[in-house]
């Protein structure tokens, strides 16, 4: 005698098939970061490669969490190449020369690897981390390409990419504020 499934069990089974082609969805979510920037001419948001890129991922995170980009400056940007911020420096105006340069233009704790991969490029809407010429001692500064860049490439951490808001980068500008960070609930 032949069963037939019950309508409860087909139920159950495409409930289970639901479930299992959205968990890789689900999960990325819960392992890669969202982070936005609110700034003076509007806010833009990356996801993160924690995949690529797991301990820049986190370094980063933690400096968003702490506070540490709120009220900072964009120190640097070139139109057509990049905009660049993470100096804590560039809350003093009068330091306006130092922006971007030397050891108190970073969080003072260092990445301590390069996690530079040719799985990401740096096309438009990269975000990387900045080095002043070795990669493991990449700290704060960020920044976000304007225009693809691959002469970055195996260069520089690609640790995200632009999600939302993909004008912004381009309007911003050196002195320009960023007013808060912070990782999407």
């Amino acid at each position: 005698m032949k069963t037939v499934p019950s309508v409860r069990a087909l139920r159950g089974v495409v409930s289970l098939g639901l479930i299992l082609s959205v968990w890789p969805v689900i999960r990325a979510q819960e392992i890669a970061p969202i982070i936005v920037v609110e700034t003076s001419k509007g806010s833009f948001s990356f996801q993160t490669y924690p995949d690529e890129a797991p301990v820049t991922v986190a370094h980063i995170v933690d400096l968003v969490k702490r506070g540490f980009y709120d009220g900072e400056r964009i120190h640097r940007a070139l139109p057509g190449f990049l905009v660049q911020f993470g100096d804590p420096q560039t809350r003093d105006r009068s330091k306006i020369a130092l922006w971007g340069r030397g050891d108190a233009a970073a969080s003072g704790k260092p990445v301590g690897v390069a996690e530079i991969t040719t799985k990401r490029s740096h096309k438009k809407g990269a975000v990387g981390i900045a080095h002043q010429g070795e990669p493991a001692k990449a700290d704060s500064q960020i920044y976000v390409t304007l225009a693809p860049r691959p002469d970055l490439d195996g260069q520089y951490a690609v640790f995200g990419e632009i999600v939302a808001g993909a004008n912004v980068p381009a309007t911003l500008e050196v002195g320009d504020e960023i007013t808060r960070v912070y990782v999407k609930p």
